[in-house]
């Protein structure tokens, strides 16, 4: 007996579809993270690499569960397979306490200025939206 795959509206498709992509860019950036060269580190302005030099080895590594397990969730979306929904629960608190704790416990509002937070939240946001949109697949019936 082989498992059927229930069709999504298009709408659906198209969100998976860009969920994967940001996640992939995600991963991207995380990799440019922590493997940025002292010529870039140097190039940084000196609030923004004060910051950068200073963050807690816990908080790379929430960043690092926060990138992979999007994208893990993410192509389990595609894949239409129910445990999208709990990684990307992960990916979201994970990178609520990273991104929580550089703004705040770290003070990069301060030093930086409020627009500081505006791609973090934006990034929450589209954290929160991806774990939606995996809570709404399995409630209907399309992963799972």
């Amino acid at each position: 007996m082989s498992a059927t795959k229930t069709t999504w509206p298009l709408w659906f498709k198209i969100a998976v579809g860009a969920a994967v992509l940001w996640s992939l860019a995600g991963v991207g950036a995380y990799i440019g993270d922590v493997t940025m060269s002292e010529e870039t580190l140097a190039g940084m302005p000196e609030a923004q690499r004060a910051l950068y030099e200073t963050r807690p080895g816990w908080v790379v590594g929430a960043y690092a569960i926060a990138v992979f397990a999007a994208l893990a969730g993410a192509i389990l979306l595609v894949l239409h397979n129910k445990l999208a929904t709990p990684l990307l629960g992960v990916s979201l608190l994970a990178v609520i306490v990273q991104m929580g704790f550089v703004l705040f416990g770290m003070n990069a509002i301060a030093t930086l200025g409020a627009s500081a937070a505006v791609f973090p939240v934006v990034i929450v946001i589209l954290g929160a939206a991806m774990l939606w949109l995996s809570m709404t697949g399995a409630s209907r019936g399309w992963i799972g």
